[in-house]
């Protein structure tokens, strides 16, 4: 018969941690934050756990598992708080943590019957190009969603959609809009702002502008936009407080565009504006 193991007064924290099913590090986190004493160190320097620190590593892991934070860990031990309080926190966690799973589950699946990055995008964006065929987007037109999403919200990008739209279905605008890029491309900083080229390129971005909108028109998107509208007062969250403005926004989003190329956009938003005006 073999004699029954002699259970020690004290263990290292390698010890510790193995038995509370943690880590070290997280062990040292805690005597960080206060949540667990840090207990006297031996004669060799080293730390050394007992009964009561085991049973409060246990109580933790406990905790953990059952999604309490460690700050409301440190209040349910110290007994500052009702541990009904701390609960109630605890399944609003919960519930915010189910939405968000919920929301990950309708991206996958979205994914999963567009096929392509544009299912990351917001419903009313993926529904609105949901129609065109495989290929017809490029990946340029997704990252000017995608930015146009993060700066005007959903319904700014998906009213742009209708841009995007047009150009997979007009094959002599899309055409147009090419060369138009490869324009503003060449406008580097060896072009002076007040080329004439970049007043030239201007004035050809307003045709163009006018050209999708005429064909925005005739396709009736700029009736289906109402929709849009309409489902964007329906699903407003009450969280726009929380998003960063747009103006903020713009000026956190960084283009490496030349002073000729700024000039030529600066000089194409009033050519727009005048041309509206005499609408």
């Amino acid at each position: 018969m073999y004699p029954p193991a002699t259970p020690p007064r004290e263990v290292k924290i390698g010890d510790a941690a193995a038995f509370a099913g943690t880590t070290p590090c997280a062990i040292r986190h805690y005597h960080q934050i206060g949540l667990l004493p840090e207990p006297a160190r031996g004669g060799d320097g080293r730390r050394r756990y007992g009964y009561d620190d085991m049973v409060r590593l246990l109580w933790i892991r406990k905790m953990s598992d059952a999604g309490i934070s460690l700050d409301d860990m440190r209040a349910a031990f110290d007994e500052a708080r009702d541990v009904g309080d701390v609960l109630g926190r605890l399944e609003e966690t919960l519930v915010a943590r189910e939405a968000d799973i919920l929301r990950q589950r309708a991206a996958v699946q979205r994914l999963r019957s567009v096929g392509s990055p544009l299912g990351l995008l917001s419903p009313m964006v993926t529904d609105r190009l949901s129609h065109l065929p495989p290929g017809a987007l490029r990946p340029a037109d997704l990252d000017a969603l995608l930015i146009t999403e993060r700066i005007f919200g959903p319904l700014g990008s998906a009213v742009q959609a209708d841009v995007f739209i047009i150009l997979a279905t007009h094959p002599d605008l899309r055409a147009e809009a090419d060369r138009l890029d490869a324009a503003d491309a060449a406008l580097d900083d060896t072009v002076h702002p007040h080329d004439p080229r970049v007043g030239e390129l201007a004035a050809q971005h307003c045709a163009h502008h006018k050209a999708l909108i005429e064909a925005i028109e005739a396709a009736g998107l700029d009736l289906a936009e109402e929709n849009l509208f309409e489902i964007d007062d329906a699903e407003a969250s009450g969280d726009e407080d929380a998003r960063m403005s747009a103006f903020e926004a713009v000026t956190k989003m960084p283009y490496d565009f030349s002073p000729a190329r700024t000039r030529c956009m600066e000089l194409t938003a009033q050519l727009m504006a005048v041309a509206a005006q005499g609408e």
